[in-house]
């Protein structure tokens, strides 16, 4: 159905008519049934939903574990989530969901699924939750002790929302931006936004009848040399788009950069930014979290190098109290991981966060300074952003993309300008080397080109696009900063 773009609230009328369209794209969606699901809910104890254990995070100040896992088989991967959450000691759990389920492409997942049967290991890189309807997605949730989350990266997530919710899942990732421009190269935004109007109001819709559903965009992006005040906005709009539709708790995230100080401040910033948007643009009582994402960038394939950069991951989100932490593996640069060492980089990365939970770098100068660049930096963006769409963030942000005052680092999608280039500072720390559009004011724009020089008259070469290849590359040669030769 036709509806014009903006970001107001879905009337009753606009959700229920979609949803009649949305329930018929899969066989499964005939088994959703919205007052029994609430019914469902409400028998799940407290302890097994993702909202209320993450807000216990603000008193303990510890920082949860969460991993990413799914398989294509229903016994397998339960068996999985069990280990993680014994072996592994994993807080948190999730289901990450095949790449076909992800396209919409459900007659794909169920061959997978047939394939799998019959080979006996699992034919899908996720769990095909849509096919496997409500009652099985039940299976995967009762069988738990803690709160199980969707993961994905789905543009049009509408059904697989419908079936995982009425199935349990008491968390569910993703946004209109962050699972577009990072993913896709031909899904306007326009589309994903008002497909993720319908998640978010099926959210608000779940609260408004007493059961509280996380919503989590995805911090990370494309995960390669991105600037917080980058991902920040992102995050930050896809918040006031969820408020809109009566979300009340929200994960706003980041994707670790690997310079201490800045990974601290940013998710410092992170949290104070979003609750200051949210207020300033009218939403009331939203509960914010935060995630921590551990290094997204190439791995080295040792396996004791993978752990010592799984260990400063660890270290960054404790020391900047995150309310939980997104967990890699020893084996990231060989593919999809064993059971064993998804469980090994958990209990590696619970060791750091318990023994650091006690400290904490967020009032030392070097921090407040960053997240005083990195907030100005973010309300420059976010500013604009509004001004574009007449304080619509719905037509802001499509504005904002075809203006390139959102401009997100080498994101496949052809709605996004890829102007914009990133290089490290000389101590590792995300800097703008060319801004393009990006909306900073001078002084900012002077703070970036002079952290810049210095690492230029440090290694004695030019700053340039070089530098930016050899910080692509450089964890996984065993540095932080691409130095060259």
């Amino acid at each position: 159905m036709e509806r014009k773009f903006q970001n107001k609230k879905l009337s009753d009328d606009d959700f229920y008519s979609i949803q009649k369209e949305v329930l018929t794209q899969w066989p499964t969606g005939k088994d959703v049934d919205f007052k029994e699901a609430v019914e469902y809910h409400k028998q799940i104890p407290g302890s097994k939903n993702f909202a209320l254990k993450l807000s216990g995070t603000k008193e303990s100040s510890v920082t949860l574990t969460q991993p990413r896992a799914g398989v294509a088989l229903p016994d397998r991967h339960i068996e999985l989530l069990k280990f993680l959450e014994t072996e592994g000691e994993a807080d948190l759990l999730p289901t990450t969901i095949d790449s076909y389920t992800r396209l919409n492409r459900y007659k794909e997942a169920e061959t997978g699924i047939e394939e799998s049967k019959t080979t006996g290991r699992s034919m899908l890189n996720g769990f095909p939750a849509v096919n496997y309807g409500v009652s099985i997605c039940r299976q995967v949730t009762s069988a738990l002790k803690n709160p199980v989350q969707v993961r994905h990266g789905t543009p049009d997530a509408r059904l697989l929302a419908e079936i995982t919710i009425a199935g349990g899942f008491t968390s569910y990732e993703g946004g209109g931006i962050s699972y577009n421009i990072p993913y896709s190269k031909n899904y306007s935004l326009e589309k994903t936004i008002i497909d993720w109007q319908y998640v978010d109001r099926l959210t608000g819709i779940y609260g408004e009848a007493g059961i509280i559903i996380n919503r989590e965009p995805f911090g990370p992006l494309t995960g390669t040399l991105v600037p917080p005040c980058i991902s920040h906005a992102v995050a930050v709009i896809e918040a006031l788009l969820a408020a809109e539709q009566g979300v009340k708790d929200i994960t706003v995230g980041y994707g670790q950069c690997g310079n201490l100080i800045q990974d601290v401040a940013a998710i410092q910033s992170l949290k104070l930014l979003t609750e200051e948007y949210l207020v300033k643009f009218g939403y009331q009582g939203v509960n914010i979290t935060t995630v921590f994402h551990q290094w997204m960038g190439g791995f080295p394939q040792d396996e004791a190098k993978a752990f010592g950069v799984i260990s400063w991951g660890a270290s960054a989100a404790a020391l900047s109290k995150a309310s939980k932490v997104i967990v890699k593996t020893p084996h990231e640069a060989m593919g999809i991981p064993t059971k064993e060492a998804n469980a090994a980089g958990l209990r590696a990365t619970k060791q750091l966060v318990t023994m650091l939970r006690d400290q904490s770098l967020a009032d030392t100068p070097a921090v407040l300074e960053e997240v005083d660049i990195i907030s100005r930096e973010t309300r420059c963006i976010l500013d604009k952003t509004a001004e574009l769409g007449n304080d619509d963030f719905a037509i802001g942000t499509v504005r904002a993309f075809e203006a390139g005052v959102l401009d997100i680092p080498f994101a496949p999608s052809r709605y996004n300008a890829g102007k914009i280039m990133p290089a490290r500072d000389n101590y590792g720390a995300i800097r703008l080397l060319d801004p393009a559009n990006i909306p900073l004011d001078k002084d900012l724009k002077d703070f970036h080109k002079a952290k810049l020089n210095e690492r230029g008259l440090y290694e004695k070469r030019p700053v340039s696009f070089q530098m930016v290849i050899d910080d692509i590359y450089s964890i996984g040669k065993g540095t932080l900063v691409g130095r060259g030769k």
